[in-house]
């Protein structure tokens, strides 16, 4: 592909990214107000750390933007590669962000059960909680569907982040409506509150194991490297292969193939099978960013 067709293809990319997660900093600015408001009026602890959930969103929100327009840029002349690891190290923040978010909210609300600190919530704050829930579900199926089609697992990671919050307000519909429906059981609030941080753990953890199988160039899975081998070898004048590498960055593949091709072969032949299989791969493989091509020559 072209230089310019590739700055102009990343240059949507980095536009449409931008624009699903800023949708998200303005629904999470009415989310932190809204969840606050009603957390307080509405006397449910729960709902309040979930607000300081959507805050850590907001912050993150910040921080995905930087990595889309950092990461999404070209090479240049100190970047053979490109900037992708700034996406794999926004992605990584991402990850580190939802964990202590998660201990702040679980060691406060273990606190909170262990004092047998009492919150009475009231209907404003089961209010407060469904329309999260409506809001932050409809924005991951967004943002994700967003952030499979641009193959960038930053705005995937961020749109996991917005499914967790949808999951923590779940857990507070549940401890909310519970001390509605029984005042005596009005610890269930704060249970809410701690079941919610696991939820948020597991995400995190997930997220920070994806960046870090990239930060430290793990292969895929063997399932795609034996899609990769069949493609190449699949090819006209192909006699064989190996040395076959394959890292992830942002998400995507960059691998290095050595073929064997005839010896007697002209440059130019070898050349065009080289390409071939190239192309094989890109349209094959889902998620290749990058490919090289070594020709050995069968000299026997």
């Amino acid at each position: 592909m072209p230089a310019d067709d590739i700055k102009e293809t990343r240059g949507k990319e980095t536009r449409a990214g931008v624009s699903v997660t800023v949708t998200g900093v303005v629904a999470n600015i009415f989310l932190i107000i809204f969840k606050f408001v009603a957390g307080i009026f509405g006397h449910s602890h729960a709902l309040i750390i979930d607000a300081v959930h959507s805050v850590s969103d907001l912050f993150t929100d910040v921080v995905v933007l930087f990595g889309l327009q950092a990461g999404r840029k070209a090479p240049d002349e100190k970047h053979h590669f490109g900037h992708a690891r700034i996406e794999t190290m926004a992605s990584a923040f991402v990850g580190l962000a939802l964990l202590l978010t998660a201990f702040y909210l679980g060691i406060d609300s273990a606190l909170n059960i262990y004092n047998h600190v009492e919150y009475h919530p009231t209907g404003l704050a089961l209010l407060g909680a469904g329309i999260s829930i409506l809001l932050k579900e409809a924005l991951y199926h967004y943002t994700v569907r967003t952030g499979k089609r641009l193959k960038s697992q930053l705005i995937i990671a961020n749109a996991w982040h917005h499914r967790s919050d949808a999951l923590s307000s779940v857990a507070v519909l549940i401890g909310v409506g519970g001390a509605i429906i029984n005042p005596s059981w009005h610890m269930l609030d704060s249970f809410a509150g701690l079941l919610v941080s696991f939820f948020i753990v597991k995400v995190g953890l997930e997220i920070l194991g994806r960046s870090l199988r990239e930060f430290t160039d793990a292969s895929p899975s063997q399932d795609v490297l034996d899609k990769i081998s069949a493609c190449a070898e699949s090819v006209e004048g192909v006699l064989d292969i190996h040395d076959l590498r394959v890292r992830i960055t942002a998400g995507l593949y960059q691998m290095e193939i050595h073929i064997v091709v005839d010896g007697r072969l002209t440059v130019i032949e070898g050349h065009r099978i080289a390409k071939t299989v190239e192309a094989c791969l890109f349209s094959e493989v889902e998620n290749i960013a990058q490919i090289i091509v070594h020709v050995d020559p069968d000299i026997r």
